[in-house]
């Protein structure tokens, strides 16, 4: 994969949306401002989280929680898993959002957007209700809406939004220089035909933040909590994850059973030469001779570091599972009737 478009596209989203997530506190925070009399709690809640926090702290959480969601929005639309394209528009000679472009011709998708907001998408969208941006306000409640529809399914990445989140979202989502509009270009069809792409923007969004962190340790400033992740927490390709796993778990699994098939399925497993192999086989012989059990392989996912190493673990796991359920099998018809194969 080219990541050399997505680093660029990623740092600067990061430093657009720290600029407009900051504008926009701005504007709430004021004595008169409409979200004080439309959304008091809301408010509250963002009063509450500066002071247990800090207003940096706000405004870079909330900046990456948007970037986060319109980037796996735009994922989802150009693999088809949302039933029409939350940040993309319908046909590529197009440029307004297709749920927007359906919201105003007065097809909304009741399951996903309530009758409440639904009612308000319609009256903005037919001008019965005041607004600067009439377009711009009823697209950001039907983003809204969408994440809080995928909620069910993946909590994890869309919390639903019912607090300052919301009254922080950028406003400018449908200009030509919109974030949406470079988030389009940057994550074109072929980028997005590889799930490694959320991992890739994700360490190139924290990257100037992770230089910022490490300068200052060459000035013995010490790492806050807040600055860790950016500091510890990088994205593991697919072909390292594998490396590791097939040589680690993989190659106890065929210590243990120098005659299995896996090594066939890990294509980047090396073999241990001669020596180290017999050397390994004989501790593992002794420790079968012991009354403890011998030494088996067991990938339980809560040891591994990563997503995807979790997952590389639990396709070992299953492995052996099954493995061990036909050599029971084996077993039992060998006593039973003293020949292989299975009879019917």
């Amino acid at each position: 994969m080219e990541t050399t478009k997505l680093k660029k596209f990623a740092q600067f989203a990061r430093r657009e949306l720290l600029k407009q997530v900051s504008a926009k506190l701005k504007l709430v925070m004021t004595e008169s401002s409409a979200a004080r009399r439309e959304r008091p709690e809301a408010v509250k809640k963002l009063e509450e989280a500066i002071k247990s926090h800090s207003k940096e702290q706000i405004i870079e959480r909330v900046a990456y929680i948007w970037f986060n969601r319109f980037c796996a929005l735009r994922f989802m639309d150009v693999n088809r898993y949302n039933r029409l394209n939350i940040v993309s528009p319908a046909n590529p000679g197009q440029f307004q959002p297709e749920i927007l472009a359906e919201a105003k011709m007065g097809h909304i998708d009741e399951e996903i957007v309530n009758g409440k907001a639904r009612q308000l998408i319609f009256a903005l969208l037919e001008g019965k209700a005041p607004s600067r941006d009439p377009q711009g306000e009823a697209y950001r409640l039907l983003v809204v809406a969408v994440c809080n529809y995928w909620n069910k399914a993946m909590p994890f990445l869309f919390q639903r939004i019912n607090d300052y989140t919301e009254l922080l979202m950028p406003d400018d989502l449908l200009s030509g220089n919109s974030i949406l509009a470079y988030t389009r270009e940057a994550m074109t069809p072929d980028i997005c035909n590889d799930v490694e792409v959320i991992g890739w923007l994700y360490q190139f969004y924290i990257s100037e933040k992770k230089d910022e962190v490490f300068e200052g340790l060459k000035k013995n400033k010490k790492i806050t909590p807040e600055n860790i992740p950016a500091a510890t927490q990088l994205f593991t390709p697919h072909w390292i994850v594998r490396y590791l796993v097939e040589n680690s778990l993989g190659r106890l699994w065929l210590l243990n059973r120098p005659g299995s098939k896996l090594a066939s399925k890990m294509d980047y497993y090396i073999k241990p030469e001669q020596a180290e192999a017999e050397s390994a086989s004989r501790k593992i012989s002794r420790s079968a001779t012991r009354p403890a059990a011998p030494v088996t392989c067991s990938p339980m996912p809560s040891t591994c570091s990563t997503p995807s190493m979790r997952r590389k673990a639990m396709s070992l796991r299953r492995f052996r599972k099954k493995s061990s359920r036909i050599t029971s099998m084996v077993s039992r018809s060998t006593n039973a009737q003293g020949s292989w194969p299975l009879s019917p």
